[in-house]
């Protein structure tokens, strides 16, 4: 949750006035506490980990909207809680989205969001290798759900020093894109 992205988009997103908590799956605070890498926790936990999240921002800030999302597998875990019909929340923001594993093309992560219902954003990059432009293009994917695509990007929207693109600038566009999504809710 405190990865130069993550400081940067809470960062970035707060001076354009979203205010942004951010927790850690068990798994990552586990990392963070041993120092060792272990595989990420069980579906069930993770879900569960959303839903406390959710009941301690609603018993912390009462009737005030909500968006939730992360990056990657955070984005992912909140697309399938709503999926499932978690109530009162306004929208969803995927950053970085694994549409499929590492080099599995074949085995998509998107059925649940042919259907989708909420209002959502993806924020992806060109050449993410879990999830490109092209593949993405063609994905039987919800009207619901809006993308932002970073010119050249991986996964963490940085693009190659050739391209003529920076890091910065496709940070600082995907942060105004994310703030214009959610003001425009």
């Amino acid at each position: 949750m405190d990865s130069p992205f993550m400081d940067a988009f809470a960062t970035g997103l707060g001076e354009r006035g979203i205010r942004v908590a951010r927790f850690e799956f068990p798994y990552m605070a586990e990392r963070r506490n041993s120092g060792k890498k272990g595989p990420p926790n069980r579906l069930p936990i993770l879900l569960q980990s959303w839903h406390d999240v959710i009941s301690q921002f609603r018993a912390d800030h009462r009737g005030q909207r909500l968006v939730i999302g992360g990056k990657s597998m955070g984005g992912r875990m909140a697309s399938l809680l709503l999926a499932e019909g978690e109530p009162d929340i306004t929208a969803l923001i995927c950053l970085s989205y694994p549409f499929h594993p590492a080099k599995k093309p074949d085995r998509l992560r998107t059925e649940h969001l042919a259907d989708f219902s909420l209002p959502c954003l993806i924020v992806q990059g060109d050449r993410d290798p879990l999830g490109n432009r092209v593949e993405v293009d063609s994905y039987d994917l919800a009207k619901s759900i809006q993308f932002h695509w970073c010119p050249d990007g991986d996964h963490d929207l940085t693009p190659r020093k050739r391209s003529g693109y920076t890091k910065e600038a496709n940070w600082n566009d995907a942060m105004d894109a994310v703030a214009g999504f959610i003001k425009s809710l």
